[in-house]
């Protein structure tokens, strides 16, 4: 999860004591607790079909700027997909060497099949379980060409990992009409993620991906917008605190919200506009058998 104060700066020092953890609106108790100086694990998974090619310059360029915003003991690991998923660099605190291989990718300049979700899925796999952060930052368009049932698997298995997603929506100027500023539609709207391949359904799947898991989506609107974002994702990668609870054995999907305690140990406010902190955290989770 990532705490934020009203002006949109993100809130460090925070200690265990500072929050509650609700499993179906039931107060549980922290089992476990990693401040905002454990290391981050961070896969970046880029797609590399021929849409992304047309800016992967672009958007890589900046790229250098969030692994000057990683501390030295964060892990980098690369890997891309197109109709699937490829390993291209495993976890290094190397940034010479994730440099190298962002520059060594090829891209597809042909039409083929997007499988988005099928190699998120593959992705997760390759991310060993671990104590501490974890993360897959996607710089994808979001579209896929597969049925409404993969992104179903991919929901169900979400649900069951640790991960935060962070995704960066590429192919900007395709996702809005000339002249008309894009306006990623709400997880909740009528548009299904794989239900078919638009960029309306596009959008709603990176929304949600981010929504599940605690991260977020940015959408930028033009090639300078690619810095700025890439340092913001750096600094929350790095602004995160990891709380853990023992889970239920029902085999249901239970939601989890998480408040933060005053001084007095009563919750912050919770009306949005007086708000003194804003919290990103995951839906919830499935729970085992």
């Amino acid at each position: 999860m990532t705490v934020v104060d009203r002006h949109g700066e993100f809130v460090s020092g925070l200690e265990q004591k500072s929050f509650r953890v609700l499993d179906n609106g039931v107060d549980q108790p922290i089992a476990f607790f990693a401040p905002v100086e454990a290391p981050a694990h961070v896969l970046v998974l880029i797609e590399t079909s021929p849409a992304v090619y047309l800016i992967h310059d672009e958007h890589l360029f900046a790229a250098y700027a969030l692994l000057d915003g990683l501390a030295t003991d964060d892990q980098v690991a690369l890997a891309t997909y197109d109709q699937a998923p490829r390993a291209v660099l495993g976890f290094t605190s190397d940034r010479s060497a994730v440099v190298s291989a962002l520059g060594g990718i090829h891209y597809n300049i042909g039409a083929g099949q997007l499988n988005f979700f099928d190699s998120l899925s593959a992705v997760l796999d390759w991310q060993a379980p671990q104590v501490g952060k974890r993360s897959l930052l996607l710089l994808t368009t979001g579209l896929d060409s597969s049925l409404q049932a993969r992104w179903d698997a991919l929901v169900q298995k979400l649900r069951g990992e640790d991960v935060v997603i962070y995704s960066v929506a590429l192919g900007g100027a395709l996702r809005s009409p000339p002249g008309k500023k894009p306006k990623p539609p709400n997880a909740a709207s009528e548009s299904t993620p794989g239900a078919s391949m638009s960029w309306a359904n596009a959008d709603g799947a990176l929304i949600s991906l981010a929504t599940i898991t605690g991260g977020r989506t940015y959408f930028p609107e033009s090639p300078g917008d690619f810095v700025s974002m890439y340092r913001e994702i750096a600094s929350a990668l790095r602004h995160q605190y990891v709380l853990g609870i023992a889970p239920q054995h029902d085999g249901q999907f239970h939601s989890l919200s998480v408040q933060v305690l005053g001084s007095n140990g009563r919750p912050v406010s919770a009306d949005i506009k007086r708000a003194e902190y804003r919290i990103s955290v995951r839906q919830g989770y499935l729970a085992p058998q």
